[in-house]
């Protein structure tokens, strides 16, 4: 079999696109818009789900790809999270509106070639195979929301934005409830909650200690709190054996363990969104150290983005399967 190594170089054309997105993140958070968490904090909500989907194909958009388009219709005040490409809002019989502007997207593919060495000769390992290099396609996708087109089918068209009490957001109703503690059950982490002032993952104990419910300030806080506790278990070395969760080095503040807490926040923030918890989770003393390490490296996000998606339908999984029996 031929053997895999990891290449140190990327292409040249994808260099501007990581920088690109990158910079469009950072600056968002520079001027006080954490843009994982603030697409359902609008005046009004859709009654659609809000992670983002392509209208033509229904399905999800995954990784970075939520933050820029939550990003873009915050900044645009789009209500509805339904994207087309220019092609398929034609093929779908309708049009995107003169003057309208795009939102990059990002198509991020992993292949393999053939390594080579200085002189342009394929490297071999022992057994004669070629040696492998891991390369990444990434190239941007230009989308546009559906309300910047006109004449798409009804089935196809933004649901209407609804006036939001952020009160009717304060409780769980019984079947998120439910889902909440099946995950947790599945996970096989056991929760504590005591009197104190933080939240955290006890990795030694596999165990996670929280506040007790009454001093958070509504029931939703506190189970967006246990979702974000959640997605740190799921960096356990018998789960996804995650840097941030399994070294024995990382302290509060470096970057391995930043680089950990970055992870929560998106995966919980993916979480949430899927499940419909309208909760707030403060870590906001991390945000200089997460600029630090998305200003020091353009791919950072992509990292953080991949495995907070993994540990996401990682801990989704049992729902996924259960659809699956469903439609057998």
């Amino acid at each position: 079999m031929p053997t895999k190594t990891k290449s140190r170089k990327s292409p040249t054309n994808n260099v501007d696109l990581y920088q690109q997105v990158t910079d469009k993140i950072v600056a968002s958070i520079e001027r006080g818009v954490l843009p994982w968490r603030k697409p359902w904090r609008d005046s009004k909500r859709s009654t659609e789900s809000p992670i983002p989907f392509n209208a033509a194909t229904r399905r999800h958009y995954n990784g970075v790809n939520i933050m820029l388009l939550w990003l873009a219709a915050e900044e645009q005040g789009f209500h509805s999270n339904h994207w087309l490409t220019w092609k398929q809002a034609q093929a779908l019989g309708g049009h995107v509106r003169k003057g309208e502007k795009s939102t990059i997207a990002v198509f991020f593919k992993p292949f393999e070639v053939e390594s080579t060495d200085k002189t342009g000769k394929t490297r071999r390992n022992a057994q004669g195979d070629p040696v492998m290099e891991q390369r990444i396609m990434l190239r941007s996708i230009p989308l546009f929301n559906v309300q910047q087109c006109d004449e798409l089918p009804e089935s196809i068209a933004p649901t209407s934005a609804i006036s939001l009490d952020y009160q009717d957001d304060d409780e769980l109703d019984a079947d998120t409830h439910g889902q909440i503690i099946e995950m947790l059950n599945v996970s096989g982490v056991q929760v504590t909650s005591v009197e104190q002032n933080r939240a955290y993952y006890n990795s030694a104990a596999d165990r996670i200690v929280l506040p007790r419910t009454s001093q958070f300030f509504t029931s939703a806080d506190y189970w967006s709190t246990l979702l974000h506790e959640l997605v740190h278990s799921s960096g356990h070395a018998n789960r996804l054996n995650r840097e941030g969760i399994t070294s024995t080095t990382r302290r509060f503040g470096d970057s391995v363990y930043a680089f950990e807490e970055l992870i929560a926040e998106l995966g919980s923030a993916f979480l949430c969104a899927h499940l419909g918890v309208y909760g707030e989770v403060q870590h906001d003393s991390y945000i200089d150290h997460w600029l630090t390490i998305l200003k020091s490296d353009k791919k950072a996000l992509f990292r953080a983005s991949r495995m907070a998606r993994e540990a996401s339908e990682y801990l989704l999984k049992p729902f996924s399967e259960e659809a699956d029996e469903d439609a057998a």
